[in-house]
């Protein structure tokens, strides 16, 4: 098979298109042929081996893992004896612990589901790893309930655009801090407000909100917890990009800052969750979900694609296609051409 190897910590310029073996699976795996798959945070930084500290898991001179990719979408090829979910054939999205920028990928159960009808593979490969991290944060750390006020500090990425459609299908007041350029599609996504932080800044008036989503940690914690009402929660999805030791130093600042206030601090990872895939689902198919794609890039394009995550100002997601037999094309088009809602 084909896939996108880095046999190297570096740029994109160490990717390769290869020809590898393709996955033996275990008993309890599944053998997906890889239709298309999106970039992610995560993909940047096992691709470039930073925060350094990320390397005593993932390889400390170059990467354990040679394929990248989480997202996944595509069509069950085989599955193991003991697999009960699924059968050949089924079309099916999801997140793999790496390996998804390949055309055949081995897949645990647990972090797939069958593709939400009314999407295309593309569309689907745009949900897993960014819409668990939004629900995960808001429902399960963020306890967010019916009626209350939370504030998406970085509405206009992958994460935060399922963040806040997340957010009002949860039934929260939705206020959402991006840039001016992404102030449109806040609001064409459901934000009940917007905040251009290029004019406005969202620390004034304080008090404000139950719950405060941080996916850009970009804001002093003195702000973060004046926002916040007596017993609100602040949900860290990341912080400061150091090259060492990345978002920790904030987290550990952050646990400080919050331990003597009836605030609280939350930070996590995502974990895939099948039961949580059925969920999004049911949202897109009710219309309450549907995924923000700024760029599609061809299979040969995966350089190009990671190189822009890489860039940091993504709005959305960029989707890759994989499936051989696709005639999709690397592009850079605007968010206004390509963009899903």
């Amino acid at each position: 098979m084909k896939a996108i190897v880095n046999d190297s910590y570096g740029s994109p310029d160490v990717v390769e298109l290869r020809d590898v073996e393709p996955p033996q699976i275990s008993g309890d795996q599944v053998l997906v042929r890889v239709r298309a798959s999106s970039v992610n945070a995560l993909d940047w930084h096992s691709l470039t081996g930073t925060p350094y500290l990320m390397r005593l898991q993932g390889g400390l001179r170059r990467p354990r893992r040679r394929i990248q990719g989480a997202d996944v979408a595509g069509t069950v090829e085989a599955i193991g004896a003991g697999v009960t979910d699924f059968e050949p054939g089924d079309e099916v999205f999801g997140e793999v612990s790496g390996g998804a920028f390949a055309e055949y990928v081995a897949a645990s159960p647990v972090g797939l589901a069958l593709k939400p009808a009314g999407l295309t593979f593309e569309e689907a490969a745009a949900v897993p790893v960014a819409a668990l991290t939004a629900l995960q944060g808001l429902r399960d750390h963020g306890e967010l309930s019916p009626g209350q006020r939370v504030l998406i500090n970085g509405a206009s990425g992958g994460v935060g655009t399922f963040a806040v459609q997340v957010a009002k299908a949860l039934g929260a007041e939705v206020t959402a801090v991006c840039s001016a350029r992404n102030v449109d599609t806040a609001r064409s996504i459901g934000a009940d407000h917007v905040i251009d932080y290029t004019r406005a800044d969202f620390a004034r008036p304080g008090g404000t909100y139950d719950l405060m989503l941080d996916i850009v940690g970009n804001r002093p914690l003195s702000d973060c917890k004046r926002v916040l009402t007596r017993d609100g929660i602040y949900v860290m999805v990341s912080g400061p990009k150091g090259r060492w030791l990345g978002p920790v130093p904030r987290m550990l600042a952050a646990q400080l800052a919050f331990r003597f206030t009836k605030r609280r601090f939350r930070w996590y990872v995502a974990k895939p969750s099948q039961d949580d895939l059925r969920y999004l689902t049911e949202l897109v198919e009710s219309g309450r979900l549907r995924p923000v794609i700024e760029h599609r890039y061809s299979f040969v394009g995966t350089a190009d694609a990671l190189r822009y995550q890489g860039e940091g100002h993504a709005r959305g997601k960029s989707v890759i296609t994989v499936s051989p037999d696709s005639s999709a094309v690397s592009d850079r088009r605007t968010a206004a051409d390509s963009r899903e809602v």
